[in-house]
């Protein structure tokens, strides 16, 4: 069961015992009167996030063991809480994991993303945020493909009762996500520290940067956007990892050693922000940018999302793929899934 029913406004965190969850809600709780609901199918992550705010002496949130999909609960969260604003972090996210789980992320990705928006809508929440990341531009992974599918079903969702958004973002140091905590372990233990291609390049954010343009997306009053934060220069995987060496105390080559592994099943030697089809306008944040694309069929997508669904639950990955091709034909799937494909085939 439940907890009891808060009257007031109310704010629903997914993934909040994630690494952008928990650095989510610890700064709403802080800054925030309102209620949180935290939502994690981590027993762990949510056992933690639980500790701290306990710890801390907070009380006004309830902790849910739960799954996005589980519509008999997430009505029972929505009809007992009534959320004003969702910001939605719960994702699948390790891209060569995910290149040998595709179903299993795009059913969570995906599919969750959809039916929250659907219960969003339904139960009158006022906003949604989705947290996104340039993998869903140009993807080349089924990671990034589901979290494109994501964007477009918040946007074919949103309207003016509630307002859903989306935010683009690059990678963040020190999420479960980044290279930055597999390289200090690697560090630790003595190296090698393993980069995959000497000229790879990604955008980097701070978790507490991450959390404020998360914030600020959430507060503007547009309907049906992206936001793609304005960003420095990409780095070089292979300077950060220099970098965390030295910060560590070694040097390069003599004290740890760096070790070149090629590509990843889905990975690309560089990320997109936006992709060629979308324009940057200004938004009324001057931190982030509006990303504007080209009108997309509603019929075609709800289609596309009802075949997603059958799909996955039939198990039938030739279908899925068929369908995310379709829908989003700049993917590309990896040689990785494609064995996958095939081998399911024989």
């Amino acid at each position: 069961m439940l907890g009891t029913r808060n009257t007031g406004k109310t704010i629903l965190v997914t993934g909040a015992g994630g690494c952008i969850g928990s650095a989510l809600v610890h700064s709403l709780i802080c800054t925030n009167q309102r209620f949180l609901i935290l939502l994690d199918h981590s027993e762990q992550n949510l056992h933690e996030i639980n500790l701290q705010l306990a710890a801390a002496g907070k009380s006004a949130f309830a902790a849910i063991l739960g799954d996005i999909l589980d519509r008999a609960l997430m009505s029972e969260i929505f009809d007992r809480y009534r959320p004003h604003t969702i910001y939605h972090a719960a994702a699948f996210k390790h891209v060569p994991l995910m290149e040998s789980n595709p179903i299993a992320v795009v059913r969570n990705n995906a599919l969750g993303t959809w039916e929250l928006a659907k219960m969003a809508s339904r139960f009158g929440a006022e906003r949604l945020l989705l947290i996104s990341t340039d993998k869903a531009v140009n993807p080349r992974s089924i990671m990034g493909v589901s979290k494109r599918i994501a964007e477009l079903a918040v946007l074919r969702l949103s309207d003016a009762n509630t307002r859903m958004n989306a935010v683009r973002l690059g990678n963040v140091l020190g999420s479960q996500g980044s290279v930055g905590p597999l390289f200090r372990q690697q560090i630790q233990r003595g190296g090698p520290v393993t980069v995959t291609r000497p000229e790879a390049t990604r955008y980097f954010l701070m978790l507490s940067e991450t959390v404020e343009l998360i914030m600020a997306a959430a507060a503007t009053e547009d309907s049906g956007s992206i936001f793609i934060p304005k960003m420095c220069e990409p780095v070089k995987i292979m300077d950060l990892a220099a970098r965390m060496i030295r910060e560590a105390g070694f040097e390069n080559p003599r004290d740890i050693e760096v070790v070149l592994t090629g590509l990843r099943p889905g990975d690309k030697l560089e990320e997109e922000l936006a992709s060629a089809n979308e324009v940057l306008k200004p938004s009324a944040d001057e931190r982030l940018y509006r990303a504007v694309g080209p009108p997309f069929d509603a019929q075609v997508l709800d289609a596309a999302l009802q075949n997603i669904s059958k799909s996955v639950n039939e198990r039938n990955l030739t279908a899925i793929l068929g369908v995310l091709t379709n829908l989003v034909p700049e993917y590309q799937p990896s040689e990785t899934l494609l064995a996958l494909l095939n081998a399911s085939l024989a």
